[in-house]
């Protein structure tokens, strides 16, 4: 059987990992174009091109299936089936038809809920539970083809998007091979998604990261794991940038002005007042610092207590 793969970033590893130890043969891989990056702004390639390369596997990136030219290297490969862990492209009917068994795609989210570019981010954002890995078919729509298994796995209070995302490739990568064998035997029907309960996420962009202090510390928490690894809660200290990398909502009703920097009695030792609670700062990052605990931070900046971040 041979197997085209394609993804992007580091959610996709662990799937085509474990494919290029498998009894499949994976043809090709298929990544996004090289980004630049950086102060010199460096081409730098993605992961998945990377583990590809390792293993000697051609690869295309494409910046879009549409030209014909890139419709015949696809081709040439004639894969059996094709695997899509966050590609980041749209496949047209011309890709989608190639393969005699279809494209799976593994998507980070218990579909409907969630589809689009920004599911476990947004899972989090919405105080989700629970989530999980849903294997799919695709088809023309955004992540709406028929469903061939899912899996689910709690949402811990301490997991970013980071730490989730990195669960869930675990996740989505042992739940394809153990459903692949008898999808390509035939004893999988796809069932089609309920429309009725389908969500969209949202693209997530740099300014997101911005702080609204007048929202309650239990809302603010939750974006400060969501944006976490990027694009990083942060607030402004008069001129300056801080960013929050970890924090905890407490339901102190402490006096003061919303976005005031409170000492606290126990850890954490300090925390900023919000429209309803207080958010116990964890670990902080002051613009051209390097990130430290906030107890590590209060030793080197005793005026922070007291001000009234921005």
């Amino acid at each position: 059987m041979k197997v085209i793969f394609m993804g992007t970033p580091q959610f996709a590893v662990p799937v085509l990992e474990r494919l290029l130890n498998s009894s499949y043969q994976v043809v090709a891989v298929c990544t996004q174009p090289d980004k630049p990056a950086g102060r010199r702004r460096d081409l730098i390639r993605s992961s998945v091109k990377a583990l590809a390369l390792n293993y000697h596997i051609p690869v295309m990136q494409p910046k879009t299936f549409k030209s014909p030219q890139a419709l015949r290297e696809l081709s040439r490969f004639c894969p059996d089936f094709i695997v899509v862990a966050a590609f980041g492209l749209i496949l047209p009917p011309e890709v989608l038809s190639l393969p005699r068994f279809g494209c799976l795609n593994v998507h980070p989210s218990l579909l409907p809920r969630h589809r689009g570019p920004s599911p476990v981010v947004n899972a989090i954002l919405d105080g989700d539970e629970t989530t999980g890995v849903t294997i799919m078919l695709l088809d023309a729509g955004l992540d709406s083809g028929p469903i061939l298994a899912q899996r689910e796995m709690p949402i811990l209070s301490e997991d970013t998007t980071g730490s989730l995302t990195d669960k869930l490739a675990q996740l989505g990568t042992a739940l394809l091979v153990d459903i692949l064998p008898e999808w390509l035997d035939g004893k999988i029907k796809p069932q089609p998604q309920e429309e009725n309960g389908a969500t969209f996420s949202k693209l997530i962009t740099s300014g997101d990261g911005k702080i609204d202090w007048h929202l309650p510390a239990v809302e603010i928490w939750r974006r400060v794991r969501a944006y976490n690894p990027w694009p990083v809660c942060y607030g402004w200290w008069g001129d300056r940038r801080i960013r929050i990398h970890s924090a905890v909502p407490l339901e102190d009703i402490t006096p003061g002005k919303v976005g005031e920097v409170v000492a606290l009695p126990s850890s954490p030792e300090a925390g900023v007042i919000t429209g309803h609670g207080v958010l116990g700062l964890g670990r902080v990052q002051l613009e051209g610092r390097k990130e430290m605990s906030i107890a590590e931070f209060l030793r080197g900046q005793r005026s922070f207590v007291g001000s009234v971040l921005g």
